[in-house]
């Protein structure tokens, strides 16, 4: 068993991955040169969790959402469609007047793994361009549509200058379960620690009522919750585990 082991190619070039992995600047690579996106952070230990929303659909909670927010005093990260954004001006000027981030989730909301890399280029550099006239802002946090990548996906998002965030609090608000286990979801999440992303979508039927006990469940647990701007490591060399977790890497 030992001998055929060492000769599979796939084996070997796994272990490979794991040795080289911390000297990598970027991306992680592993088996089959898989590129993954940022789906949660290690923080060291330190009690930090951010809280996204993805809009691609109304805006009826705009005003219920930042007013929730606000009662705790947390900033949230609105990945928004730029279609969205067009149609909705001024929901997206009252989110940042109101301190959240606003970052990009693609121009149409379209399937990109059935894109070429400069489909999805032209595709996130409209949203920017939306983003930065109505929000007065840039951005270089992505968000792929329908939680879809593909080392193309990544790779474009990279060379427009963006980093590609998932998650690993899935509130699957947009099933519409109900309100108390949507509750229920988020704070007995099984990845619910520090460094997680939270996903969550605006005008969703119970999201924005059952937000209020959300936002105080993780705080009540010990958690600061922070912007993804604030929870990612953008400027400096990093690399990604397996599970997505992105670690920073030692000068």
């Amino acid at each position: 068993m030992k001998y055929i082991f060492w000769k599979k190619p796939y084996f070997l070039g796994l272990i490979i991955c794991v040795l080289i992995s911390p000297f990598l600047s970027s991306h992680h690579y592993y088996a089959a040169n898989k590129l993954l996106p940022i789906y949660c952070v290690n923080t060291n230990g330190e009690k930090l969790v951010s809280i996204t929303f993805d809009a691609a659909w109304g805006a009826d909670d705009t005003e219920q959402l930042i007013a929730t927010l606000e009662k705790y005093n947390v900033k949230a990260t609105f990945f928004i469609v730029g279609d969205w954004i067009r149609k909705y001006p001024d929901a997206v000027k009252k989110f940042v007047a109101s301190g959240h981030e606003i970052a990009n989730h693609s121009d149409k909301h379209p399937h990109v793994n059935n894109m070429s890399k400069e489909a999805v280029k032209k595709d996130i550099m409209a949203a920017h361009q939306v983003i930065k006239e109505v929000a007065g802002k840039e951005t270089n946090l992505y968000r792929p549509p329908y939680g879809e990548y593909n080392n193309t996906v990544i790779e474009a998002a990279k060379e427009c200058n963006y980093h590609v965030i998932q998650w690993d609090v899935d509130s699957l608000d947009w099933k519409e379960y109900g309100l108390q286990p949507l509750i229920d979801r988020v704070l007995n999440h099984k990845n619910l620690r520090p460094g997680s992303i939270i996903l969550l979508h605006n005008d969703s039927k119970y999201t924005a009522q059952a937000l209020d006990t959300i936002l105080k469940g993780i705080l009540e647990k010990g958690y600061r919750i922070v912007t993804i701007s604030e929870l990612v490591i953008t400027n400096q060399p990093y690399n990604i585990d397996y599970e997505g977790r992105q670690h920073k890497l030692n000068p």
